[in-house]
């Protein structure tokens, strides 16, 4: 699908003062004013982000009184369990708050309840459970502030529960003992983004402090918050929050804390993913790498296991551990692939996605765990609002899938207009998951499409690709892209720089790379100046290139390490013949 490509805009005079003062070079300047860093202040903060510069933890609402209410409970040796959440948000929030209890002397366990089983969130019976196994307080992590009756449900037993979580809370906050949340209603807490792990890593952070009755903890507890601090960045990046403001600084000094702190469990995770435990992580590494590791066991039903990974001790035991994840993992990606092979057989038969307002599928041997992350890469491949279902009449008369949106349409606002049609959903602007009646799936993608043709543009259904810099190859050596990689982390609020090229010609014909030529690799020049790029899941592009054309490319440079030896690496995100493209726009 042809994307409309946006240039951001900058102010010259803005980049050649960038350029004098700071000594960066045009490139570095451009996409530091495209993202509004311009002041001497906002670099300094944006490059050398400091520990020091992480807020104090009580300053967190409701801290205070979760340390008070926890650490009662572990002098008074009662059992606690830490409910978490079975994606790696909560895994991490889960380990981190585990090992934080049991430094301290807490007589500590956890449960995780199953994605496939339970659901998200609280739920009733595992509360009963849990009081009936002798629970005396239970702590949420990532979940929990919208639970008003479970929580209820659990005073009335008799526990006590403590609610840490960044989610939107509900019409009316749940009757916890204490609930530690950055976006409380009429909280003065300045910035509300942060995730699950990062929530629940202050509260360990204060309950360390106030264990210890100082600021400056003990050697021991000082070491485990450094090795928590880094289980909080692998949570912030894979949970997709934005990594601005305090996240920023949590995953910045998080990824260099687990070069040399990283658990053991983490670290045979790192061998099986191929990433060198002697090397700084990129938060490409967590996003791409391991946090969907992780993420798997979640999808399949297996979320305990990446918490105990996460807090095992025992080398043999960890690499068993890692090497079911890692196993989990590749199933996930086949599961998930079989769904896309499905989905572009339906549209080879049936339709073509760019006539239709948004998509809408079901398959009886999909496999429930990885359905909302095939409905996000059928969204992000056909710019459509979209639903993938598990509609397998054997299992029930229902129906469950999710759905994912575009920039610009609202899915929650979608789903509620075709209500009539399901039995349940819920979720937010961006994601949301349903139930439905088989024999109802027709007439709501009837009127769900129709919704959606309504809603949104013809226009906005072309999708657009924000490009920060147009260069030319000369520009970009070794000490551009260094530069480059000093505005990491890259992610959710601050992504890896885009650029392009216009008039570039292809030296030598594509190849296909990988065991099922799924990507591709091609060598393209311009002028005297050649370069290496690369297309991962793009390998159907080899077809279309021409060696008597010139392209435009759009691309985010890298650097490419190889036997010792390092060079400029482009990865190909768009292209498009350069006397036909489309003219790109500046806004």
């Amino acid at each position: 699908m042809n994307k409309r490509w946006v240039i951001k805009p900058h102010n010259q005079q803005i980049v050649d003062d960038l350029c004098r003062r700071h000594k960066l070079s045009p490139v570095v300047a451009q996409i530091l004013a495209s993202r509004d860093v311009t002041s001497a202040a906002q670099l300094d903060s944006f490059i050398n982000n400091r520990m020091s510069d992480l807020r104090l933890p009580e300053e967190l609402p409701g801290v205070t009184d979760a340390v008070s209410v926890l650490l009662k409970a572990v002098q008074q040796e009662k059992r606690v369990v830490v409910y978490g959440d079975y994606d790696c948000d909560g895994m991490t929030a889960t380990a981190i708050l585990c090992q934080c209890l049991r430094q301290i002397g807490g007589n500590v366990g956890y449960f995780v309840p199953s994605r496939l089983e339970d659901g998200y969130g609280l739920n009733c019976d595992q509360i009963r459970k849990l009081k009936e196994a002798g629970t005396d307080l239970v702590v949420t992590v990532d979940c929990g502030v919208a639970s008003f009756e479970e929580v209820e449900m659990a005073r009335q037993l008799g526990m006590e529960i403590v609610v840490t979580d960044h989610h939107l809370p509900g019409a009316k906050l749940p009757p916890a003992n204490a609930i530690v949340h950055p976006g409380l209603p009429d909280s003065s807490y300045p910035f509300a983004g942060l995730c699950g792990a990062a929530v629940a890593f202050k509260l360990a952070w204060a309950l360390c402090q106030s264990h210890a009755q100082a600021t400056k903890l003990p050697p021991a507890l000082r070491e485990m918050l450094l090795k928590l601090w880094g289980l909080a960045a692998v949570g912030t990046i894979a949970d997709v929050v934005p990594l601005v403001d305090e996240n920023r600084i949590l995953v910045m000094q998080g990824l260099k804390l687990l070069k040399t702190h990283a658990p053991i469990g983490f670290r045979a995770l790192m061998r099986f993913a191929k990433l060198d435990p002697h090397k700084e992580l990129a938060a490409e590494d967590v996003a791409f790498s391991l946090g969907p590791r992780l993420n798997a066991a979640g999808r399949l039903g297996q979320a305990q296991l990446g918490v105990e990974l996460l807090l095992c001790d025992q080398e043999q035991r960890a690499e068993q551990l890692a090497e079911y994840l890692d196993n989990l993992n590749k199933s996930r990606d086949s599961l998930e692939r079989a769904i896309m092979r499905d989905v572009k057989k339906q549209i080879e038969n049936e339709f073509d996605p760019e006539q239709e307002p948004a998509l809408v599928f079901a398959d009886p041997s999909w496999h429930q765990g990885v359905l909302g992350i095939a409905a996000g890469r059928i969204a992000e491949r056909y710019y459509r609002p979209t639903v993938v279902l598990r509609n397998d009449p054997l299992a029930g008369e229902e129906a469950t899938g999710s759905a994912r949106s575009v920039p610009g349409f609202n899915l929650h606002e979608a789903l509620h207009a075709c209500r009539q049609h399901l039995v349940s959903f819920g979720g937010h602007a961006a994601a949301a998951g349903l139930t439905i009646r088989h024999d109802q799936i027709a007439p709501f993608r009837e009127s769900f499409c129709e919704y959606v043709s309504q809603s949104l543009s013809i226009e906005q259904r072309q999708p657009e690709l924000a490009i920060d810099a147009e260069v030319a190859l000369c520009q970009l050596n070794l000490e551009v892209v260094r530069g480059i990689e000093q505005l990491a982390p890259f992610g959710q609020g601050n992504p890896r720089p885009v650029l392009c090229v216009h008039n570039v010609q292809l030296n030598g014909e594509p190849k296909k790379m990988g065991s099922d030529g799924r990507h591709l690799s091609l060598q393209i020049r311009q002028a005297d100046v050649g370069m290496r790029c690369v297309a991962f899941g793009q390998g159907e592009w080899a077809e279309q290139f021409r060696n008597d054309e010139a392209y435009d490319f759009a691309f985010k440079p890298v650097i490419n390490e190889f036997r010792g030896y390092s060079s400029v690496e482009l990865h190909l995100l768009d292209f498009r013949l350069t006397r036909h493209g489309a003219p790109v726009v500046s806004i």
